[in-house]
Order: structure tokens, then C-alpha cells, then sequence
């Protein structure tokens, strides 16, 4: 979900209770795994998951394998980890889309997002605001969505509300109080309301018995604005509530920006992420630049160096980062012209992907073991 474009959306080994995928690669050497039996998928000690979004349409929930396939052929390598989106405005579970990406071999990433049609980013809270779900108006939808993601019965990882410090979409705090100060809660109340809200949805899928979803709290890199009220600690509900902790991390959208550096990019934003709990692993969830060969930034990075600085560093100077996936997507912007962020949008550009993701320590294939049941030692 790029966070800015104007036509789409944009510590030892840490377990996690997941269920076997049906078509899920293993270690080289490992013994064959009952595809009914549940299973443990088990961070790497080194190294990270690779995935991805490969421009699955306007909407981010138009997921094909097709699609997947020519990406993973294109940049050789099989994705652990497919994101895609389920918006509340469509009511809707997308078990289809799951089926297809657990089936192959991959680990589904949802951006759950409580956002209305027209998906338009730049507006306020429509009819599914912070407000109306923490009263419980929503609350048949959540049921019915948590009843439909224990049915599914895979791991899956979901994001609700993704990129909240930020001033683009209807669930920022800039839109709920923002920096007026809560005296009872001692809390700034903009960033409250969500924390309230995301731990009324969790609480209530959990109810359902979802208990393969896995939450990620989801950030923008930098807030905003760029006010204390609005960094990610205060929207943080919990260590209870979050399994991973993510993070977008774009360079260049758009001809008149410049493409900073990952260390500028991440180094800040990482330690600040870190802080909220000190085992949570976490995940680029989202990472992309530009491609714009008219644009002349003398500070700047151009897109192929961005690309090999930033698989190299995500997965040497961060140890805690245990995934990242790449927001591969293009779009035309309002002066018609297009910003492209896929990984192919030069030759130049997709082999520098290509030898970065080659590296033995991006994993495309997930590892997982027979998980031991309830009371067993």
C-alpha cells in the first residue's frame, strides 16, 4: 500500500503456532510433512523471508497465479511471503485469494483496512471510523470475517489499519483528536482511538477462534506529521495484541522527490520500532522506489544501487528484520505521469533485485516443523 500514490493503495528463533501449507517447500533434506498434520514455522536465526505485492489492481486484492508465478519467474526466486488487501467496504472475507497463495507454498500477508468506496486517500473517516467500531456497529462484520479466517484454518498474518502515523488515510489520529491531551487516560487522543479500536477487533476475531492469524502492527517509517503525539509508540496497543512489528519503507515515489538512502530511511525508525518490545520480530512490509530516469537528485540514490543497498542492509545492519516484501506496482499520476516501482522497470533495476534476493540469507521458502501438541514435552 504505497503511502503516497494517487491511483492505488498505497532473540533467538521466535516460533509461530501456524498450520501446515498444503504445498509448502522444505528444507533441502528434511522429512517429508503430513500436509493435515499442524506445524511450527520458525523464524530464521539468519537471514529473513522474501515476498512481495505484485500489483494485484487497484483495489490490491486481484491475486492471480499467473500474476505470482511471472514474478517469481522474472526475479527467480519463490516468494515466502504474498501480501494483498480486504477492504471493509467489500464485506467480505477473501478466501479465495488465501486459498490460492497458501496452496502455493506461500505465507498470506492481508492489509485489513476499514476503509470505504471510493478507496481514495487524503479524507476523513467514512462509515467504518474508529469511533463507530469501538462502539461495536462493526461488530457483526468482524464476527463474521474472524468466523470466515478460522475457517480458512492457514497462517495468516494480518495488518489492520496499516501506516496509522500518517495524515493519508481516514484511521490516522490526525483525524481523531490528533494531539489533544485525554487527562483520564493520560494518552493523546487521536492515537488512542486507534489502540482502542485495534484491540477491539483482535479481541473480538480471537473470540471467533481465529487462532491462526497472526497481528502485525503496521507503521510508516517516519510519521506524519512529525509530532511526538504521532509516533508509533502511542499508537501502540500492546505487546498482547502484536505478533510482529512492520514497517513501510519507501525512496522515491514521485519525479520531484529525492531517494534517500536505506540507512536515513530505516536506522531511526527501526530503533524506534525495536523499542516497543524487545522480541517481536519485524517486517519491512512494505519497500519500493521509483524508477524516474529524467529526475536528476545529486544527493540521491538512482534505483538499481537503492534496491542492492537495501537487500543487503535489511538483512546485515537490522537483525531483527524477519521478512521483507517489496511493493511491486505502477501507477499514473494526476499530471499523467507514472511512478514505477516495480522491480522491472529497468533491466538495470531488476537485476540489481535479482542478485540481491540470490543471497542464501533471503529465504523464498518458509521452514517449518511438526508442532507439538498441547501438553507434550
Amino acid at each position: 500500500m504505497a503511502t503516497k500514490c494517487s491511483a492505488a493503495f498505497g532473540a533467538a528463533a521466535i516460533i509461530l503456532a501456524l498450520s501446515v501449507l498444503p504445498a509448502c517447500r522444505k528444507q533441502a533434506g528434511a522429512s517429508r510433512i503430513d500436509p493435515n498434520s499442524p506445524v511450527e514455522m520458525v523464524l530464521p536465526e539468519k537471514g529473513a523471508y522474501t515476498g512481495a505485492f505484485m500489483d494485484f489492481g487497484d483495489t490490491e486484492d486481484e491475486v492471480s497465479l499467473e500474476v505470482i508465478e511471472d514474478f517469481e519467474k522474472m526475479v527467480g526466486k519463490h516468494q515466502a511471503i504474498i501480501a494483498s488487501s480486504s477492504y471493509w467496504g467489500e464485506q467480505s472475507f477473501p478466501t479465495a485469494n488465501l486459498n490460492l497463495i497458501w496452496r502455493h507454498g506461500s505465507l498470506p500477508l492481508v492489509f485489513w483496512s476499514p476503509w470505504d468506496r471510493p478507496y481514495e486517500q487524503n479524507r476523513g473517516p467514512d462509515r467504518f471510523s474508529l469511533i463507530s467500531i469501538i462502539e461495536g456497529k462493526w461488530d457483526a462484520y468482524i464476527d463474521k470475517w474472524g468466523d470466515a479466517a478460522r475457517e480458512f484454518g492457514h497462517p495468516m498474518i494480518v495488518v489492520f489499519g496499516v501506516e496509522m502515523n500518517g495524515d493519508w488515510f481516514p484511521w490516522s489520529g490526525t483525524f481523531y483528536g490528533a494531539d489533544t491531551w485525554d487527562e483520564a487516560h493520560k494518552n493523546w487522543q487521536g492515537p488512542e482511538n486507534f489502540r482502542n479500536a485495534f484491540r477491539h477487533v483482535v479481541d473480538r476475531v480471537r473470540a471467533r477462534g481465529a487462532k491462526n492469524v497472526q497481528w502485525m502492527f503496521h507503521t510508516n517509517n517516519y510519521s506524519y506529521p512529525l509530532d511526538t503525539w504521532n509516533f508509533a509508540p502511542a499508537y501502540y496497543p500492546g505487546s498482547a495484541y502484536v505478533d510482529w512489528l512492520g514497517l513501510s519503507v519507501y525512496g522515491q515515489q514521485f519525479k520531484d522527490e529525492a531517494n534517500p538512502d536505506i540507512p536515513s530511511l530505516v536506522d531511526w525508525p527501526y530503533k524506534e520500532l525495536a523499542g516497543l518490545d524487545p522480541q517481536k520480530p519485524i517486517m519491512i512490509a512494505e519497500w519500493a522506489t521509483g524508477d524516474f530516469p529524467f529526475s536528476v537528485d545529486e544527493h540521491g540514490m538512482r534505483k538499481p544501487e537503492w534496491i542492492k543497498q537495501a537487500l543487503e542492509l535489511f538483512r546485515t545492519r537490522y537483525p531483527r528484520i524477519k521478512g521483507a516484501v517489496y511493493w511491486h506496482e505502477r501507477w499514473q499520476n494526476s499530471d499523467q505521469s507514472f511512478s514505477n516501482l516495480r522491480v522491472n522497470s529497468s533491466i538495470e533495476s531488476l537485476n540489481a533485485y535479482r542478485e540481491g534476493v540470490a543471497h542464501p540469507d533471503w529465504l523464498g521458502d518458509l521452514i517449518l516443523r511438526p508442532l507439538s501438541p498441547p501438553g507434550a514435552h
